[in-house]
């Protein structure tokens, strides 16, 4: 049994006596990091040089960082509300200034987005790794101490223990440490109990692995925060790609997606297919779809409403996911027992009755007569209810009679019709591997009903990002299955950038993506979707993201498949280079297109007499803004999935968002300039100045932001 403990402090003792100084902690992605134990770690190894700490996690979360005095002005308290006393990680402090003690490393397969692109140490420890191999190279580093945050239920001995934000490495992770122990090594497992962390079940239970841990922190100092990632805005672009891509899910599937504003986006316009389904189809039909596009919604996706719903399966479970759950889109369940899960493949109701049992018995997955533990499993999946017994050649039934064991047998038929369950159990409609979110959605897991908890699975990343090891059953289970992720840049030839820069730098890193990009070939009927979109703004200069080549690619373009961007879809599986090349061009802003369709002809990829189809060469914003002018008022709303901005909040970030994608080094002097000698109105937009502390502009440097927010509020 663990050790209880209720200091985090001590907990840190107790880890460098047993370990003997030489610590090498593995944590959790994202949310289940318990801070404070790691930060009593790593100020105990900071003032001791004769110990030393290497840390091996990923996706370490810190409050965003202002890149100017007037996002610094709008961050601070907006971070100090959603954020509250969420204690930072001392380790992610010294990271981004490359300040680590020479007795103290961090190792990380996944950052942050875009938050570490500047700092050398984490770019040099950088681990590039798919998913579904970091506990194998955790394991393989030798880390003899995990650390994670558990959920907690119950009291006392009845007190009941869940992995809950993170069981995917966990569970990988667990079984090798135990072998490393069993021969052995000193290996120190810690779980630090934090009360308002969602309590999930099902393999997420810790179960059989509490005996494993070896301390277990009730700290009442470590329930501060937890933290939460804020929805961002949903611009236009964001909203067409979106709707697009809810085109090519189809109805009775399987839906996986990634986190960010395309995916809000597609959650969104999917849960419009669903319940404004008119004015969904309106908007496809004012975008002008061209016949092979049409042709495609009908043979890959759908535009109507989900009559069989979908089966979820992501490694990340999102906000946007459980929003489809609460609106009943993801609702088929996926069965443990690959007969059952066959069986109801080729039924629109999958129900108990004598034909289940019958197909069952078709398919060898039961017999006559019955076995007990064949028996066990009817009553388990809630096919036969509970009471019935195999007694040799008999079935005894709970009213204590009993008929021939003989699924035959006239008698025994009956019998079961009187004893068939009222419906299955065991089904579950979302497998997922960790979650982040914002703090609605862990409000949203806590309140969650029982029988709908019962129905999420988190579990472990090779289940869900992988086929190995029960092929036949998630190949049943993942029926039309839809990979959906995002790229920051696609090139003309079918390649997908979306971990790292041209020069080496890593952006956030592979994750899971390859995973189910490589799946989506392996798996029948499956497609991998990316999407990104089609052009940037910075420095008030517009650039394309689909380009002719690019240094790195996350995807190589042999896994080619779907990309989707705010003008459409390119199909480009099993496609010649030239004819993706003709695809891409249709998707991409028709500002770049001749400059990418002359480099692909000097490249030899396409003809020299090739011309971009009329249809595509009115690809731009002002197209988009036609068509949206035809959708309702909710259509292309900027939070559609909800905020933690308030509305005078949600003015100035569409403000500082112009301002920093649009004004470059050279622009910004000419629009300073321009800002002071321009008689603005500050009564106009006085709630935005009084949140950014500039209705009182003192000094000319305070004057001339306040002038330069009023011009970007215009706008």
């Amino acid at each position: 049994m663990p050790e209880r403990m209720d200091d985090a402090y001590l907990a840190a003792d107790r880890i460098i006596e047993q370990t003997g100084g030489e610590i090498r902690l593995g944590l959790p992605l994202g949310l289940g990091k318990p801070n404070r134990l790691v930060n009593a770690l790593y100020r105990r190894v900071e003032a001791d040089p004769s110990l030393s700490l290497d840390i091996y996690t990923a996706l370490s979360l810190g409050r965003p960082a202002a890149g100017s005095d007037l996002e610094r002005r709008f961050l601070e308290p907006f971070a100090d509300r959603v954020f509250g006393d969420y204690e930072e990680l001392d380790y992610l402090k010294a990271v981004r200034k490359d300040a680590l003690p020479d007795n103290i490393r961090v190792y990380e397969f996944f950052f942050q987005p875009g938050s570490l692109l500047n700092s050398e140490s984490a770019q040099r420890h950088y681990i590039s790794v798919n998913y579904t191999h970091a506990a194998r190279d955790i394991n393989a580093r030798g880390v003899n101490v995990v650390a994670q945050l558990l959920a907690v239920r119950g009291e006392g001995d009845a007190r009941r223990y869940s992995f809950s934000c993170n069981p995917e490495v966990t569970l990988e992770l667990l079984p090798m440490l135990k072998a490393r122990r069993e021969a052995g090594e000193t290996i120190v497992a810690v779980g630090q109990v934090h009360h308002d962390l969602p309590f999930m079940g099902n393999d997420a239970e810790l179960g059989k692995w509490f005996d494993e841990m070896d301390i277990v922190i009730d700290d009442p100092q470590a329930q501060t925060r937890l933290f939460s990632t804020p929805n961002m805005p949903v611009v236009l672009q964001d909203h067409f790609v979106g709707l697009h891509a809810s085109t090519l899910v189809r109805d009775g599937g399987t839906l996986q997606i990634g986190i960010g504003a395309l995916g809000d986006a597609l959650v969104h316009h999917t849960r419009r297919r669903e319940q404004r389904n008119d004015d969904y189809r309106g908007l496809l039909d004012a975008l002008e779809l061209p016949e092979e596009h049409r042709a495609l919604i009908d043979d890959e996706g759908g535009d109507g409403r989900f009559e069989l719903g979908l089966y979820g399966c992501s490694e990340m479970m999102t906000h946007g996911l459980l929003r489809l759950i609460d609106d009943g889109i993801i609702r088929r369940p996926v069965y443990h027992w690959i007969g059952l899960q066959r069986e109801c493949l080729e039924h629109a109701e999958c129900v108990p009755g004598l034909d289940l049992i019958d197909g069952l018995r078709r398919r060898r997955h039961i017999s006559s007569p019955l076995r007990p533990e064949q028996l066990k499993r009817l009553t388990d999946f809630g096919v036969l209810r509970y009471g019935l017994t195999v007694e040799g050649n008999r079935l005894r039934l709970p009213n204590d009679d009993s008929v021939p064991n003989d699924l035959d047998h006239p008698d025994t038929r009956e019998a079961l019709e009187t004893w068939l369950g009222d419906s299955l159990k065991g089904g579950i409609i979302m497998h997922g591997g960790f979650f982040l979110g914002p703090r609605s959605f862990y409000q949203r897991l806590r309140e969650l009903d029982e029988e709908t908890r019962a129905k999420i699975n988190m579990t472990r990343v090779n289940q869900i990002n992988d086929l190995y090891g029960g092929e036949d059953l998630r190949i049943a289970q993942r029926r039309d299955a839809r990979f959906i992720n995002t790229a920051f840049t696609v090139t003309l030839l079918g390649a997908a950038v979306s971990d790292q820069l041209d020069d080496g730098r890593v952006l956030s890193g592979v994750g899971g993506q390859y995973n189910f990009v490589s799946q989506a070939h392996e798996l029948p009927g499956a497609r991998s979707i990316l999407m990104t979109r089609a052009w940037r703004q910075r420095g008030g200069e517009a650039a394309s993201n689909v380009l002719f080549s690019y240094a790195h690619n996350t995807i190589p373009r042999h896994l080619r498949d779907m990309v989707v961007t705010e003008y459409g879809v390119a199909d480009l599986r099993g496609k010649t280079d030239e004819e993706v090349v003709m695809a891409m061009l249709n998707v991409a802003d028709s500002r770049f297109q001749v400059e990418l369709m002359e480099q692909a002809q000097q490249a030899g990829k396409l003809r020299h007499d090739y011309q971009i189809p009329e249809r595509f060469r009115h690809n731009n914003p002002d197209f988009l803004r036609r068509v949206a002018e035809q959708g309702d008022d909710q259509a292309f709303a900027t939070f559609p999935l909800g905020t933690d901005f308030d509305a005078t909040e949600q003015r100035l970030l569409k403000a500082l968002t112009w301002l920093k994608e649009t004004v470059g080094q050279k622009d910004y002097f000419k629009l300073a300039r321009e800002a002071l000698l321009h008689d603005h109105d500050p009564e106009k937009h006085a709630e935005a100045l009084q949140r950014m502390g500039l209705a009182q502009p003192d000094g000319l440097r305070e004057r001339l932001y306040q002038r330069l927010l009023l011009t970007a509020l215009d706008q």
